[in-house]
């Protein structure tokens, strides 16, 4: 029996466990002396591209799917990997890993007309730290196009307008829109909006937030959420980091008064915008800004969005601090190695993730529109 007739050769074929049937190899074993169930080995459920695809867009992903929960730490550069030629010579790229599966992006457009062969290792396991049985490996040809940027899956993470693993600081008056949270920091780190504790301590009120305050020092289950959430928005700011490049470097670190079009921007330093910028594109296209340094955006500046371009398609990756000053305005999601400081009078439609510190100051946050 073939287990991924529809993706691959039989060469994928898993032998069955002692004492179980060879057409039961999908369901879990059993320890025949104990009648306990052992866990189930991991197969690959789904490949992007399909196995001998043509045409693939050169500035498209490669993923995998398997059958069970996966350990994320097990699907990296050395158990997820493309390469191309003859002896093989392995693309650059970067392995985000999901629960269920892993995307590997290539660090540059790939080349065209030219074939790939992406494999995944034994080293892959499953939650339950059972490798997949044999490796896995197919093939896939590029075409010529340059297809539509994808945007960022941000997981659970997309249930939060501001996300924080070292606190939320706020200088009253502000008005938040959306649900905020605090991991692993507690409550105590979350200054500013004056908390009053539901009845079930699962979360928290203010008046400055339209919606829930949550923290890691609350009731179950908002610590195991919260966690969740944290790792969701980590690995989305690894995705967006993890992108191609369509430009780099535009006006050297610094832009203002210009109309930019959907794609991913790369700044290997930080990037200063001191006048008004736009965004123009459809409700479909999506932006990717990726910034080695620091985002700083000058007093009054706005970004804004023309045609039917939304906010929730446009992501800002920084490696640095971002720093928006006074009545600023600024569209997207903002993914930040470090904190996110909106100064007196500053807006953003959009959501604040930052791996240390959030603080806003008489801040306007609203979360974008679905």
């Amino acid at each position: 029996m073939c287990l991924l007739a529809s993706l691959a050769s039989c060469g994928d074929n898993l032998g069955a466990p002692a004492g179980i049937d060879s057409g039961d190899r999908r369901d879990a074993a059993v320890d025949v002396a104990s009648d306990v169930p052992m866990a189930t080995v991991p197969t690959v459920t789904g490949t992007t591209p399909s196995p001998s695809a043509t045409n693939v867009a050169r500035n498209g992903n490669v993923s995998v799917t398997f059958s069970e929960p996966m350990t994320a730490s097990t699907l990296n550069g050395t158990t997820f990997t493309v390469t191309t030629g003859t002896p093989a010579v392995a693309v650059s790229g970067t392995v985000v890993p999901s629960a269920s599966g892993a995307t590997f992006w290539p660090s540059a457009q790939l080349p065209a007309d030219t074939t790939f062969t992406a494999t995944v290792t034994t080293g892959a396991k499953s939650a339950a730290n059972v490798p997949l049985a044999m490796a896995h490996s197919w093939t896939f040809m590029t075409g010529t196009t340059i297809g539509p940027t994808l945007g960022v899956n941000l997981g659970t993470a997309g249930g939060f307008v501001i996300l924080s693993k070292s606190g939320i600081m706020n200088v009253p008056t502000s008005a938040v829109t959306g649900d905020i949270g605090v991991s692993p920091i507690a409550a105590t780190a979350i200054v500013g909006f004056d908390l009053t504790a539901d009845a079930t301590n699962v979360f928290s009120t203010s008046l400055q937030v339209t919606g829930r305050v949550y923290a890691a020092n609350y009731a179950a289950p908002t610590p195991s959420n919260l966690t969740t959430a944290v790792s969701n928005m980590q690995t989305a700011y690894t995705d967006a980091a993890a992108r191609a490049p369509d430009v780099t470097n535009l006006g050297a670190g610094q832009i203002g008064t210009i109309t930019l079009n959907p794609g991913v921007y790369k700044w290997g330093t930080g990037l200063l915008i001191p006048t008004d910028i736009t965004l123009s594109g459809s409700a479909t296209d999506v932006w990717i800004f990726q910034i080695a340094g620091d985002l700083t955006i000058s007093n009054g500046v706005n970004i804004t969005l023309a045609g039917n371009a939304l906010a929730k398609n446009v992501y800002w990756q920084v490696a640095g601090q971002v720093s928006a000053g006074t009545t600023a305005h600024l569209e997207g999601i903002v993914l930040s190695m470090t904190s996110i400081t909106l100064d007196t009078g500053a807006s953003i439609n959009g959501r604040l993730y930052a791996q240390t510190a959030v603080v806003i100051r008489g801040a306007t946050v609203v979360q974008p529109a679905p």
